[in-house]
């Protein structure tokens, strides 16, 4: 079997430096769509150094860019095809407001392997302190289909009930035909999301938008629409990934709000409400 569960969770965590600058964090803001319209000055937060806030969805790539996954998928009992592989949920915690720029230690390992039956799931848990203490936590749901059945624990459902009545607010995102690539230079380089090739191999008529891209534009739409702009206000963001988006879509993002959080649901207009991101939660201040 290509996933040792025993041996994935055994292996010693991976520690290493990471560090970021205003460059990375202007590249990345630009990647989850910010800057339109370009003088409005709500954009300029995500667009301007000199008025610059941090999205904290910015976690994510901070540092060497991986989301996880593929770091994930390099540890100790872990040997599978990456066209087999998709991101299944993300959910980050976070500790601090993140700096504009920061250098930090990034300690990772395999935090649970579960048996879905027709997949494994592996959650790779990434930790990052500095210098003041605890900055973030990730957590990346890494989906490998064909690899379960070994018998292994099937893991929680991360399912909630659906949001009761209408959403408080609905918002809508296009997403550009190159938001891909240029998203992926944050670092997330996987050819499923630019080579026509590649994700047809994978399945798909072609290229993908990266889930933790659509991650970053919903959390974006929840802050500027729901939380006033202010960034430092979010303290968790948890979603599964429901379903692909290609570029040249329209993101439909649905709101409700509740005491100290805001549910979601995303869907992709054209094609009907198709799912995106489900179970998705924004807890904050």
């Amino acid at each position: 079997m290509p996933i040792d569960a025993a041996k994935a969770l055994a292996a010693r965590p991976r520690t290493g430096e990471i560090t970021w600058d205003r460059k990375d964090v202007l590249l990345y803001h630009l990647g989850v769509g910010a800057g339109v319209p370009a003088t409005d000055p709500d954009e300029l937060r995500y667009t301007l150094e000199s008025r610059l806030h941090v999205l904290p969805s910015f976690a994510t790539v901070a540092g060497s860019g991986s989301p996880g996954v593929i770091s994930g998928l390099s540890m100790p009992g872990v040997d599978v095809d990456l066209a087999r592989v998709l991101h299944g949920g993300q959910s980050l915690t976070l500790h601090r407001p993140l700096p504009a720029e920061g250098t930090a230690t990034a300690t990772g390992r395999i935090a649970a392997v579960y048996d879905k039956g027709k997949a494994a799931v592996l959650v790779m848990r990434t930790e990052v302190t500095d210098a003041d203490g605890p900055l973030w936590t990730n957590d990346a749901q890494i989906f490998v289909r064909g690899e379960g059945g070994w018998g292994g624990d099937r893991g929680p459902s991360a399912r909630l009930d659906p949001p009761a009545g209408d959403p408080d607010k609905t918002v809508e995102r296009h997403i550009r035909e190159d938001q891909a690539l240029l998203y992926r230079l944050s670092g997330d380089r996987n050819p499923l999301h630019a080579d026509p090739d590649f994700a047809a191999a994978a399945g798909f008529d072609r290229p993908i938008l990266h889930g933790l891209c659509t991650y970053g534009m919903t959390l974006k739409a929840v802050v500027d629409t729901l939380l006033d702009g202010d960034v430092t206000r979010v303290r968790a963001y948890a979603t599964r990934f429901a379903g692909v988006v290609f570029p040249g879509e329209t993101l439909r993002i649905r709101m409700w709000r509740g005491e100290g959080a805001v549910r979601v649901a995303v869907s992709a207009a054209e094609r009907d409400d198709a799912p995106v991101l489900a179970d998705t939660i924004v807890e904050h201040s």
